[in-house]
C-alpha cells in the first residue's frame, strides 16, 4: 500500500433541536477537534442545507457535509442550486455526501415510490453527472465557491453503488452494513466482508486508488464500562466471526482512547480508511481519541 493519508474526523449530527443548542453543539464539535460536521438526511431530522449554513456561521474552520443525502428525494437540477448556494454562502466549506436511500418508510411518508435498488442507483449516478456538468459550466449560477463544486462523498455497500462511487467519488463512504432488500434494517458486516468490499472498490478504482479518500461511519464509540450494555443491544446483529470479539467489528469502537486509537491505526493499515465519522451520541466519547491520532 502507498503512503497513508492523515486521519480526518467527522461527526454526524442527527438530533433535531433548537437554534441555540445547534450552535452550541457545532462549536463544541469544532473545539473537540473534529474536521467535519455532517448532517443526516432523514425525515424527522434537521433539513441538511439550512443546518449546514447555520453551522458555518457558528464555526470557523470545520467543513460541512450532507451525510448522506437520500438522492432519490431530489431533482438533480434543483439540488444543484441548493448545493452551489450552500457552498457559496459557506465560503467553500461544503462536502457533498450522496447515497441511494434505503429506508422504505421514509419514501412512503414522502409519497415517493420506493423503486428497486438498481433504479435508485441509476438516479444517483444521473444526479452526480448532472451536478458535475452544471458546476463545470462557467456560466452556471449560483456559482459554487469551490471551482468544480464541492468534493463528493458517495456512500454505500453494494456492487452497483460502489461501482458508481469508484467512477465518480472524491471520497467513498463505507456504511459497514448492507441494506435489506425490502428496505429493512441494515445488516452489520464483519472484518472479512469489509475487506472484500474495499478490495472490490480498489480493483474498480485502478489508477484512481491513491486519489480517493476512504471513509467509514462508526455506529457506536464505547468506553470499557459500557461494553456489556452495548453487547446486549448489538449482540444479535453481530456477524458470527466477531460474536465473541465485537472490538473487531469495523463499525464499532470499544475500549480506552488509547486502545481505540491503535485500532484505527490498524484499520488504516489494513483497509486504507483514514476518514472516520462518528454519530452525535458518540461525539464526546470519541473526542479524546482525536489528539492521539494527529
Amino acid at each position: 500500500m502507498t503512503a497513508q493519508r492523515p486521519f480526518r474526523f467527522g461527526v454526524n449530527m442527527v438530533v433535531p433541536d433548537s437554534r441555540a443548542n445547534w450552535i452550541e453543539k457545532c462549536r463544541r464539535a469544532e473545539e473537540f477537534g473534529y474536521d467535519v460536521i455532517g448532517v443526516a438526511d432523514h425525515l424527522g431530522m434537521p433539513a441538511p442545507f439550512p443546518a449546514m449554513i447555520l453551522a458555518a456561521e457558528a464555526t470557523e474552520r470545520v467543513r460541512l457535509n450532507t451525510f448522506v443525502l437520500n438522492t432519490p428525494f431530489y431533482n438533480p437540477v434543483l439540488l444543484a442550486r441548493d448545493v452551489a448556494g450552500a457552498d457559496q454562502l459557506t465560503d467553500g466549506r461544503v462536502e457533498l455526501g450522496l447515497g441511494a436511500g434505503y429506508v422504505r418508510a421514509e419514501f412512503e411518508a414522502a409519497g415517493i415510490p420506493f423503486v428497486s435498488g438498481g433504479k435508485r442507483v441509476e438516479h444517483l449516478e444521473n444526479t452526480i453527472t448532472t451536478l458535475r456538468a452544471l458546476f463545470s459550466d462557467p456560466e452556471y449560477q449560483p456559482r459554487p465557491t469551490q471551482p468544480s463544486g464541492p468534493p463528493m462523498l458517495i456512500a454505500g455497500w453494494g456492487d452497483k453503488l460502489l461501482g458508481v462511487a469508484a467512477k465518480h467519488a472524491d471520497i467513498i463512504g463505507f456504511t459497514g452494513a448492507a441494506a435489506a432488500r425490502n428496505g429493512g434494517p441494515l445488516q452489520m458486516a464483519g472484518p472479512e466482508e469489509t475487506a472484500e468490499r474495499i478490495d472490490y472498490v480498489r480493483g474498480l478504482l485502478g489508477a484512481r486508488a491513491d486519489q480517493v479518500e476512504l471513509n467509514i461511519l462508526i455506529q457506536r464509540v464505547v468506553p470499557p464500562h459500557e461494553r456489556a450494555a452495548v453487547l446486549e443491544v448489538f449482540g444479535p446483529a453481530l456477524p458470527p466471526e466477531v460474536a465473541e470479539s465485537p472490538e473487531e467489528l469495523p463499525i464499532l469502537l470499544i475500549g480506552t482512547p488509547e486502545e481505540m486509537a491503535q485500532r484505527l491505526r490498524d484499520r488504516r493499515e489494513r483497509y486504507g480508511i483514514s476518514y472516520i465519522t462518528v454519530l452525535e451520541d458518540s461525539m464526546e466519547n470519541f473526542a479524546p481519541v482525536i489528539p492521539l491520532l494527529r
